[in-house]
């Protein structure tokens, strides 16, 4: 049987999921690699530029991700398109995902201006807070070519079309590096504008982005059965309605996650910069290594819409599950890297002991979460293959919100008005742990709702 759970038939699912998954991977990584720029460029300016840069930065994190989850719609659309032959409703779905984009690119340009308003209560310099300001009012143009470049890319990597998006993730990264240097610091005769040239230099390279992309797709001649700019199509509700009861159970689920990670991050904050400083090390380094099982999941969600739209709900079950298994073999090996490499880690992020040595504990930690949140995200990726979004948000939202956070809080800020807190606070430990835990939560929930959908399906089409 071709979807039965062999070694041949796993390796070659395997192979499959591979080849979709790593020129996502290098993408990926391309896109984080704009953040380090931003900072690491930023703070050979000056630490006013630094720090505003981090602030408008938090702003502009926590509002792309959830663009980017919002317009994942398409991914499950057209995957299920092209798994039913029916690539002739490609081109309008894409074309109807471009205004949704529109919709929610200048939706966020506004949140992300509103957001600045939160500035006026940290008590920061004027400086400080009329430059965080400014880069966000700046990098906010870079909103709506990002939505538009995020439905494309959907688009792209639903047709099994993904070395385009990670080339032009490098080359977004290497314009972002260059316009850094040449406006951050005032070269070749440019103005010297400090920490807002790289708004300057991120908003641009989103526009650069959704130019090249737009290119690639006109020339390229794996685009020409679903081409989807033939000719003029304005919007229509209902299907841009049908995206957005997909697309926004994603965004709200990125929002919680990382909207709960930055809550972390602030209360730690309370203990100082050793609990600081050890914390943000283990959480960049676990955010680094996560970006594989991330990639293997927005995979997933092509491989499983696939299946499911050519009615095969039997290789959809078997997709998902090699998907999910294969996450969780890279998390096995990962955690074992931290475990062994936790010094050597910590090490190459710091060179001040205190910091140091907590990073090391924290890194144990960091080892575990590997295995619940590569298991998770692939979970739940591989159930929006099925076009269900809201029970991976649901759970989620309980993971993070109701379970992580609150024991992360406990343990960690241990209050004496709860009778059964810990005798002392354990600051950054026991926000991990709760990490840990909560995340253990999502995946178990999530992999018991997989296995329920995906046999269900398959019961559902033997009983037809």
């Amino acid at each position: 049987m071709p979807h039965a759970f062999t070694l041949p038939n796993l390796r070659r699912e395997t192979a499959a999921l591979w080849r979709l998954a790593w020129p996502m991977l290098i993408g990926q990584l391309a896109t984080v690699g704009m953040g380090v720029a931003d900072v690491a460029m930023t703070g050979h300016a000056s630490a006013d530029e630094l720090g505003a840069v981090s602030l408008g930065a938090s702003i502009w994190s926590i509002i792309l991700v959830t663009v980017s989850g919002t317009m994942m719609a398409i991914n499950s659309v057209v995957a299920h398109d092209v798994g039913a032959g029916e690539l002739g409703r490609i081109p309008h779905a894409v074309r109807q995902a471009l205004w949704k984009a529109l919709g929610v690119g200048v939706a966020a340009m506004l949140l992300a201006n509103l957001a600045t308003l939160v500035f006026d209560h940290l008590y920061l310099t004027p400086h400080v807070q009329r430059q965080a300001e400014l880069f966000v009012h700046v990098i906010s143009i870079g909103l709506p070519p990002f939505a538009a470049y995020r439905a494309l890319y959907g688009y792209s990597t639903s047709i099994n079309e993904t070395k385009p998006v990670m080339l032009i993730a490098l080359l977004g990264l290497g314009f972002n590096v260059l316009v850094n240097w040449l406006l951050i610091f005032g070269h070749w005769g440019l103005p010297k504008l400090g920490g807002v040239g790289c708004a300057v230099a991120t908003g641009l390279c989103m526009w650069l982005m959704l130019a090249a992309m737009l290119g690639w797709m006109r020339v390229a001649p794996a685009y020409r059965a679903t081409y989807p700019f033939t000719h003029w199509e304005g919007p229509h509700w209902p299907e841009i309605r049908a995206m957005l009861r997909l697309g926004l159970p994603i965004g709200v689920t990125y929002f919680a996650e990382v909207s709960a990670f930055g809550a972390i991050s602030l209360l730690i904050a309370r203990y100082g910069v050793v609990q600081m400083s050890a914390h943000q090390i283990a959480l960049n380094f676990s955010s680094l290594v996560f970006m594989v099982p991330l990639s293997f999941g927005i995979a997933l969600i092509t491989r499983v819409g696939q299946a499911v739209g050519e009615g095969n709900p039997v290789r959809a079950r078997f997709v998902a599950w090699t998907g999910v298994w294969m996450s969780l073999a890279f998390a096995v090996l990962s955690a074992l890297f931290i475990v062994v490499f936790r010094q050597q880690i910590a090490e190459a992020y710091t060179s001040d002991p205190a910091v140091q040595a907590l990073c090391v504990q924290l890194l144990l930690f960091a080892a575990l979460f590997q295995l619940s949140d590569a298991t998770q995200v692939a979970t739940s990726c591989a159930i929006r293959g099925y076009k269900v979004t809201r029970q991976p948000m649901q759970i989620q939202l309980l993971a993070f919100w109701g379970f992580a956070l609150p024991l992360g809080c406990v343990l960690g800020l241990a209050p004496r008005w709860l009778p059964w807190a810990p005798a002392q606070p354990m600051a950054a430990a026991g926000f991990w742990i709760g990490l840990v835990l909560g995340l253990t939560v999502a995946a178990v929930l999530l992999s018991w709702a997989l296995q329920r959908l995906s046999l269900a399906r398959v019961a559902a089409a033997r009983a037809g």
